[in-house]
């Protein structure tokens, strides 16, 4: 993403509360069912990429696991969610950086992603995001990726978004993964509009 991507999120969370903007979810069940899946332990390395003020690493602290970082382009968000887990947020990584231009100085087990990928539009960006995922995941890591599904929204935040069906990811990711399992969710906004999300699980190949 470009400055103005990082100026963009910025200000989103400084004027909004996090519980108000669309891709809110107070408990990301759909994300948390697919990280239990891949069945890695839990103290391998996790990496919540653009997860800013989500509230998916609270889940995976209570959940027991205990080696987690979180990636977001905009300081704010990362701010917001440390304020919201005051002393414990001690216990995670907190990582702001471009996912694009992510250098990793160790492994993942897993990359966990609901809300980069489909910002990327163009191929450029792509391909910069899938060598960042592959150079941060350890061999035969895992990929959970939720993207905006075939009949999801074609905007997001102001911004133009990628909608995905399988077939698509498989194209951009088969080279390099292994698709484990996918599935269609919809999304209820804190508004009450529903949004359609194509959640996927990949291995890396080697």
């Amino acid at each position: 993403m470009s400055k103005s991507g990082k100026t963009h999120w910025q200000r989103v969370y400084v004027e909004k509360n996090p519980t108000a903007v669309s891709w809110y979810q107070p408990v990301p069940e759909k994300s948390l069912q697919f990280i239990r899946s891949t069945g890695i332990a839990k103290d391998k390395p996790i990496l919540d990429a653009g997860g800013g003020a989500s509230t998916l690493v609270d889940h995976l602290m209570n959940e027991g696991y205990t080696d987690i970082s979180v990636l977001d382009i905009s300081g704010k968000a990362l701010e917001r969610s440390r304020d919201r887990l005051g002393n414990l947020a001690g216990a995670i990584t907190w990582i702001e950086s471009d996912v694009t231009e992510f250098e990793s100085s160790r492994k993942f087990a897993l990359w966990h992603d609901r809300a980069v990928f489909h910002f990327l539009t163009q191929s450029v960006d792509r391909d910069k995001y899938i060598e960042a995922v592959c150079r941060a995941l350890q061999p035969k890591g895992h990929l959970v990726l939720a993207t905006f599904g075939p009949q999801g929204p074609e905007r997001c935040s102001g911004l133009d978004i990628q909608r995905y069906g399988v077939d698509e990811l498989q194209i951009l990711f088969g080279s390099r993964f292994d698709l484990c399992s996918h599935e269609l969710d919809e999304h209820a906004t804190p508004t009450g509009s529903k949004q359609q999300f194509l959640y996927s699980w990949w291995q890396a190949a080697s």
